[in-house]
């Protein structure tokens, strides 16, 4: 397994211990708390604790299945020649003239802000498998945009 995949996991493990910390210690002690507190139809603590009960176990699922999902990635099998996991792309955003630089990642490492984008995405999505010279059309919630990608390092070219 590479540093990128032990990054990953790293991460999400950081994660999962958290969130069981909080499902099987903090959560417990809270609907005991609130328990106590009388009858439970009415009772807004016991209903957030067990509403969050239920997003904690949900979001462990989702974490294990993540988890298991980066120890089986291989790096090795991604494409050399256009856009995937780890590939550094420079877009021209044709209605506004601005050259925009992403890296695809995982939703895990997406940080917008840092042009960081997750391949879930509806930027990331639309560029995937794509190449320069490549135009693409992409419905985002500030509207649509129009990208020409202009440049591309692939995760093979950063190593």
């Amino acid at each position: 397994m590479g540093e990128i995949e032990q990054r990953l996991k790293r991460k999400l493990e950081e994660e999962l211990l958290q969130l069981e910390h909080e499902l099987n210690l903090e959560l417990p002690k809270e609907l005991m708390k609130a328990r106590a507190h009388g009858d439970l139809k009415e009772n807004a603590e016991y209903k957030y604790a067990k509403e969050r009960q239920s997003y904690l176990s949900a979001r462990l699922g989702q974490l294990q299945k993540r988890l298991s999902d980066v120890s089986m990635m291989n790096l090795d099998n991604l494409p050399r020649d256009r856009a995937a996991y780890g590939s550094r792309l420079t877009v021209l955003d044709t209605a506004r003239s601005v050259k925009i630089e992403y890296k695809l990642v995982t939703t895990e490492e997406s940080d917008a802000a840092k042009g960081l984008i997750s391949t879930t995405s509806p930027i990331g999505r639309a560029l995937l498998g794509r190449t320069v010279g490549d135009t693409v059309d992409v419905q985002t919630p500030a509207g649509k945009k129009e990208l020409e990608i202009i440049k591309l390092r692939t995760i093979h070219d950063e190593v």
